[in-house]
Formats: C-alpha cells, sequence, structure tokens
C-alpha cells in the first residue's frame, strides 16, 4: 500500500512538473527556458527535478509525449462518442481545447522538435504523424457519410491542427477566456467543413 502511495505522489509531482515545463517551453521556447525557470514555478529546487529528468532534453521529450497522449485520448473520445465525421471533428476539438484551457493544461507546443536527440525526434514524429493521419481519416469519413464537404484531407487536417496546436501559445489560463474557447473554437475551426 505504501508503494502505490508513493507511486501515485510521484505520477502527481511529474505531471505538476510536465504542465509547469510546457507553460516556459510554450512561453519561452527551448533555449529561454531552463531547469531553475520550472523549478521556480514549482517551488523547488532545480536539483529536485533531476528525480524526475536527466536534462532539459528529456523534460521536453516528455512534454511532447504527453501532448501526443492528451491528443490521443481526446480523439478515442471523439470517435467513441461521435455520429458522423463532422461531429467527431467538433467533440475532438472541443475536448483537446478543454484539457489544453483546462486543470490538465497547459500542453506543450510541439515547436521544438529539431531540438530532440534522434531516437527522441523520430518518437514524436511518429506520434504526429499517426495523429494527423487518424484526424485526416476522420475527415474523409465524414466526407464518405456526407457531413463534411469534400476537400483535401491533408491540407484541411493540416490547417485545423496547426490552428489547434497553437491555443497554448496564446492562451494565458483566464477561465472566461477559456470557456470561450472551448465553445466557439470548434465551430470556428470547423464551419468550413459543412456541405
Amino acid at each position: 500500500m505504501a508503494r502505490q502511495a508513493s507511486d501515485t505522489r510521484f505520477e502527481l509531482q511529474k505531471g505538476r512538473m510536465l504542465r509547469a515545463a510546457a507553460r516556459c517551453f510554450n512561453e519561452k521556447g527551448y533555449s529561454g527556458t531552463s531547469l531553475k525557470d520550472v523549478a521556480d514555478i514549482l517551488g523547488l529546487t532545480d536539483a529536485a527535478l533531476y528525480y524526475y529528468v536527466k536534462n532539459k532534453e528529456e523534460l521536453v521529450y516528455l512534454c511532447y509525449l504527453r501532448a501526443g497522449d492528451v491528443g490521443r485520448e481526446s480523439m478515442d473520445r471523439a470517435i467513441r462518442e461521435g455520429r458522423d465525421g463532422l461531429d467527431i471533428v467538433r467533440r475532438y476539438l472541443r475536448y483537446h481545447l478543454d484539457v489544453m484551457t483546462g486543470e490538465r493544461g497547459p500542453i506543450a507546443i510541439m515547436s521544438e522538435i529539431p531540438s530532440l536527440k534522434p531516437e527522441h525526434r523520430d518518437r514524436v514524429l511518429d506520434i504526429s504523424r499517426a495523429h494527423g493521419a487518424r484526424f485526416e481519416s476522420i475527415l474523409q469519413r465524414g466526407i464518405e457519410d456526407g457531413s463534411i464537404a469534400p476537400c483535401n484531407v491533408r491540407m484541411t487536417g493540416n490547417a485545423i491542427m496547426g490552428a489547434l496546436n497553437w491555443v497554448p501559445k496564446w492562451f494565458r489560463g483566464d477561465a472566461a477566456v477559456a470557456a470561450s474557447v472551448v465553445e466557439e473554437f470548434p465551430q470556428i475551426l470547423s464551419a468550413g467543413l459543412e456541405p
């Protein structure tokens, strides 16, 4: 039982660390962020962070893995609950935005992939490509079921994902803005998909 409590505390602290790191990386970029910046947000010494990560590169890698997990969870839920392609797209956007702007946020913008060592870079790119391909398949499904107008799914997917993934760059935690983002962005980003 003590081991389980210790594991839970470790995961909770690691989650806090990844959210703090995402905030720093989104605001200052990779080169402008230090482990001390992250530690200061958490009220820890920078040495305490070495309990969780070896270095800054590993920290940004873990932030990107977390971002991939959040995207996948949001998409899985939207696919389970959606009625047709357009409904799945809107649900996915709402669920993903809710995490980005809610208590589980922020999520790191994957803008520093070149700074990763090769094996980490390849893993993150694989996750990103798989996620993009899944989103394109949802768009294609919508075209086939008539809920989405015919479009170039690659370009449309890139445009929507680009707008979605940039939200953490400008969002700063205001609850009223978060509610507007979650309510309005799915409609704004998907309005052009309607037949």
